[in-house]
Parts: structure tokens; sequence; C-alpha cells
């Protein structure tokens, strides 16, 4: 199963780096197991391009029966997990990509659903998310998809819209020249180096678009953003971030204007009898999001010069606990 696992990973991801990040381990090291594998087979399972890892006709053939053999193992091992645990008792399973609407959330959730073992998931990749959900070891995904990088959705799977387009902002150093004004143009960060981490679901993509339109080809350096926030604050980087990112003082953000970088933000789950409880799901999510954005002051004055609904929307009222 973890040769199958490895090579669903590297197709999912088209990338031995991503897929080494996904399955939590060094790209060395997959790239070793991996080639283990072709020699054992015989045959090449993916063709190395400038552009990354595509399977090749007999990789194909591999991968449409590993796929289905990969999801059941996962959910035999959830329900294995699920039965020993609670032997049957209520649970919540919820996957995330990152967003500052979690912890309150969470916090909603955790006090209408009283009794239900609640669990958290985070991944940066989107598409593992909803796999994950396909094949019944989460309930619930939340995740952005990225303005002109559609998500990979299995089949079945039912989605409920968050924010349609949710702006992306930037950050940067607070003495940054751009940081003066309210909003920044791309254009005054042409010659700023931009961080961005590739291993996030249509990240990269999205932003190359965006600079590529503003005919702007700045150097990029490829990272996660928690290595970012340190780099940007002594000005070597400025970065794309969520509209719900707090400025701290050696750090400012701010919107882009003409908003051209954006995300939709969603709730996926698969079908099935529990309508009221993720009806009380989304609702809870709904009120922590507007709690976010609401904190979070540039975003704030964004929503106001663009009357967002998201200002007139109430806290839910409590539904019944499931």
């Amino acid at each position: 199963m973890r040769h199958l696992r490895a090579l669903c990973a590297i197709a999912d991801t088209g990338s031995l780096h991503k897929a080494a990040r996904q399955l939590g381990v060094s790209q060395p090291s997959l790239t070793t197991q991996l080639r283990r594998i072709e020699n054992f087979l015989g045959a090449a399972l993916f063709s190395r391009e400038r552009t990354g890892c595509r399977p090749t006709p007999l990789g194909r053939s591999v991968l449409s029966r590993a796929r289905p053999l990969v999801a059941e193992m996962g959910a035999l091992v959830v329900e294995a997990k699920a039965a020993a645990a609670g032997e049957g008792g209520p649970l919540l399973r919820i996957g995330s990509t990152a967003s500052r609407a979690l912890a309150g959330w969470l916090r909603r959730l955790r006090d209408r659903l009283t009794g239900t073992d609640i669990s958290l998931h985070m991944d940066v990749s989107a598409n593992a998310l909803l796999r994950m959900v396909a094949a019944g070891q989460l309930d619930v995904a939340f995740v952005h998809e990225v303005e002109g990088c559609p998500l990979l959705v299995p089949d079945g799977l039912c989605a409920r819209v968050l924010v349609d387009r949710e702006p992306q902002f930037v950050s940067l150093a607070r003495d940054h020249p751009a940081a003066a004004a309210p909003v920044v143009d791309l254009a005054d960060l042409a010659h700023d180096r931009w961080m961005v981490d590739p291993t996030v679901d249509g990240e990269w993509d999205g932003l190359r678009r965006v600079l590529g339109a503003a005919g702007i080809d700045p150097p990029v350096l490829h990272g996660d953003y928690h290595t970012a926030a340190s780099l940007i604050a002594v000005g070597e980087v400025v970065a794309p971030c969520q509209p719900t990112s707090m400025p701290r003082e050696d750090m400012a953000v701010r919107p882009l204007r003409g908003d051209p970088l954006a995300v939709r933000l969603l709730l996926f789950s698969r079908p099935g009898p529990s309508g009221e409880l993720y009806e009380s799901v989304y609702a809870d999510l709904t009120a922590a999001y507007r709690e976010a954005a609401l904190r979070a002051a540039a975003y704030r004055q964004w929503l106001l010069r663009h009357k967002s609904p998201l200002l007139a929307q109430a806290e839910p009222a409590p539904l019944p606990a499931a």
C-alpha cells in the first residue's frame, strides 16, 4: 500500500517534490522508491518533464487499479479506528486548508455538538482533502480554490459556497514604500522578490497568471508561508496573503488595486442523511468567517467599500444538536 500511495501522490501533484511533502518523506527517498517500483515492473510509470511528472500509458493503467485500492484501505483504517475509539458514538471529521476562521468555527461546533468527537485534519492541498472526503476519511472539507485553477473534485461530492470571490491581499514590510498607501498597485512591487508556496494547489499558477497579465516578471522564491513571514518583515520578499491576515508591527497587509488575485471558499461533503447537521456546520463556518473578516481592519474596510453582504449577516440562531 505504501508504494501505491506514493504512485497516487506523484500523479495527483504532478511533482516529486510536492508528492514527497504530501507524504511526509524526503524527495530523494521518494525518487528512490519510484525507481525501485519501476525497476520491479520493468518499465517507466512516469515521464520526467521540465513541468513535472506525467504518467506513461503503463502508469495510467497501474493508477487505475491503485486508486480504488488506496481509497478502500483508507476507508477501512478510518472506520476501524472510529469503531475502536467511539464504538459508534457521534463523530465529525473536519478537513481544512489554512484559514483564520478555523478557531471560531471549532469553538462554535464544540458548543453546539456537545458529546460529539470533533477532529481536525489540516493539509496545504485542497485536492488531497477532497479525495479524503470522497474516500470516507473526512466528513467535510473547508478549502479554497484559486481563481483560474479549478480543483479536481471527485465525483459525488456536494459543495456549498462560503465566499464566491475572496480577494487576496499582499503582505510586505512595514517600511516598504508601497505600504504608505491604503491600496497597493502591482506595478509598485515589480522589483520586489515574491515568495509563494508551490505545494498549495493552484497558488503558484494563479500568481504567475496575475503577474504575467500585469506585465511583471519579478524574481520568485518558493517556500512555506511561515518562513515567508520572517523574510517579509526584513524586506526580503513580499507575498500574497489571505485578507483576514492580521498586520504586525514589522509587517503591513494591503489590498491590491483591482483585486486581480482571488480565491473561492467552499465547504465539501458527501451526500447523505445528515442534512441538518451539515446545515449547522455551514452556518457555524459562515459566522466564524465573518468574525475573522471583521477583526482584520484592512479587510473590513474593503468589505465596506464593496458593500459586501457579509457585513449584513447576523450570527445564526442555534440549531438543534445532532
